[in-house]
Parts: C-alpha cells; structure tokens; sequence
C-alpha cells in the first residue's frame, strides 16, 4: 500500500519516523513529508502558534504539493492530529484514495462532500482534549452520510498524542493496540 503520513502540530518528530519504519516494516510504501521545513516544537502551544503564522491555506498547499506527484497511485493518506487533519482534507478531495488513517485527530467536513465507501479508521483518546464526545459523534456521522465506511477506536486515559514515546501523553499499551488495530486495516485494503 502507498501511504502518505502526515506530522502533528509539533513537527517531524523521532516518532513519525518510527511509525513510518514500522508500516514500511509491514510491506508498505511510506512517504513522510516535512510540512514545518525541519521545524519541530516542545509544546503543541509552540507548534500551534507557528501553524497559524504560516496559515492553514499555506498548510494545506504544501500537503497538496506533497500528496500530488503520488496521487495517481491511489494513496492511503494518514497522519496524527493536525496531519490526520489534513490527510481527512486530502483524501475526501481524492477520488483515487483507497483509504484514510486518522490518528489522534480529525477535521470538519465541508458540505456537499461526498465518498464512494472510502475506508477511514480514527484512533483517539478518550476522552481527548482536541476531539470532545460532541464532535466526534457529529464527526462519524457525517462521515457515514458522505459515504465514508468508518471505524472508530477509543483508548480510555491515553493521553492526545498517546503514540508518541517522547512525549507525556504517551501510552505504551493504547499505542501497540492502535498498532495491531491499524496494520490489520491497511491489510484489508
């Protein structure tokens, strides 16, 4: 499977690697765009003040330019938080994806938007600060009316970036069953 995994608002981190080696470990092809240009960040309030100084248009130009050249190959995109964000954006906008992978973070859905059964799995804490029951509840269900074939998978007391070693949110157990949950999905694609 061809995958484009997206960064979290703290950059390209030690961790996205690691999970882009362990997907490539699976059999799968991976790309891992930097989108901060070798910026990362120690708190997601650092990397949220520099996502709005570059802007959200600029964003997701640069994960458009990223997914672009490979998009013809039917890409599943993924990311974590503000990159599943963006991956949600990219792959609704793509009507060759074969699937979207969403860790720790979800994005509005524009009216009209609509997909022909488009696998997407979200992994997410529960609770989590960024994604509230509310959201997440009216999230799935216009995902379901878009036409979007969803799954969701909550891990109670992980932390919002719970796959991530290096940082305090970090659950080493809702982290490997995110894992197995996540390579079984992108099997059955």
């Amino acid at each position: 499977m061809n995958i484009i995994l997206f960064h979290s608002t703290y950059g390209l981190r030690p961790a996205v690697h690691a999970a882009a080696d362990r997907l490539r470990a699976a059999g799968h092809q991976v790309r891992v765009p930097d989108l901060f240009d070798g910026i990362t960040f120690g708190t997601v309030e650092e990397g949220m003040d520099f996502k709005e100084e570059l802007g959200s248009d600029e964003l997701l130009k640069r994960a458009v330019a990223a997914a672009a050249p490979h998009s013809d190959e039917g890409l599943v995109y993924a990311g974590f938080s503000l990159g599943g964000s963006l991956a949600q954006n990219l792959a609704i906008a793509d009507d060759k994806a074969r699937g979207l992978l969403l860790l720790h973070g979800t994005s509005d859905i524009a009216d009209g938007a609509s997909v022909d059964e488009l696998p997407v799995q979200l992994h997410v804490a529960d609770p989590d600060p960024f994604e509230s029951d509310d959201w997440l509840n009216a999230w799935y269900l216009r995902m379901q009316r878009m036409g979007a074939d969803v799954e969701v998978h909550r891990y109670a007391g992980a932390g919002h970036l719970y796959t991530d070693p290096e940082l305090p949110d970090y659950d080493a157990e809702a982290a490997e069953r995110t894992w197995r949950v996540a390579l079984g999905f992108l099997e059955s694609l």
